[in-house]
């Protein structure tokens, strides 16, 4: 299997820090988003939404959604588990994480996608022109912000993202953080102390500085 990818994008550092955390090690072709090399007919051959990471495996198969891509890891390398041990964790896992991606990621490519200029008529992904609509941006800053109030209220309750274990969630987390403040100009509250617990704990593991 091989690895389509262009690292330090938000979506591939997701599968990034992933592989990192399992020490796990996979052929990856770069694709420069810088130059939209991931536009081209011949990366639309492979994968026709043209986003960026996409795990192909051994015998073509394409999976192009972060969520896939780190479940099929995950069953090829199951230890560290990052998805959960038990059925409950599992499901506690999968829909922290869905709710990370639907009220924190998804906040800030909406508002990214509709004010950087090189985005421009690619509000949207894919090749067909899409226009950028600046009420969308200040909209995602907006959500983004809601998110990390909600974000810190869930992190007083629990170490982590979605209980007392590191998992996948907390990646998620981190790079949706990170994206907002480089993407939208969004920094961390400072009265948010149970965000900025968490953040400090997690971007100083090992792997995850190793891998950035």
């Amino acid at each position: 299997m091989k690895l389509h990818t262009f690292p330090t994008a938000p979506s591939p550092r997701r599968v990034h820090l992933f592989l990192a955390e399992k020490e796990l090690e996979i052929e990856q072709v770069i694709v420069d988003m810088r130059k939209a090399e991931h536009m081209s007919d011949e990366f639309a051959a492979i994968h026709p939404d043209c986003t960026l990471p996409v795990l192909e495996l051994d015998d073509g198969t394409c999976l192009s959604s972060c969520a896939a891509i780190c479940r099929y890891l995950e069953s090829v390398q199951p230890d560290p588990p990052l998805l959960g041990s038990s059925p409950e964790e599992c499901a506690r896992i999968d829909d922290r994480d869905r709710w990370i991606e639907m009220n924190g990621l998804l906040a800030v490519m909406e508002g990214f996608r509709n004010v950087a200029p090189r985005m421009k008529d690619h509000a949207l992904p894919g090749r067909r022109p899409v226009a950028q609509i600046p009420e969308l941006a200040d909209r995602g800053r907006e959500r983004f912000r809601w998110f990390l109030e909600d974000l810190d209220a869930m992190l007083a309750k629990t170490e982590y993202v979605a209980g007392e274990a590191f998992s996948v969630a907390d990646i998620t987390a981190l790079v949706t953080v990170d994206f907002a403040q480089w993407g939208l100009k969004v920094p961390r509250p400072d009265e948010l102390t149970h965000l900025a617990r968490w953040y400090q704990a997690v971007s100083q593991r090992p792997a995850i500085k190793a891998c950035d």
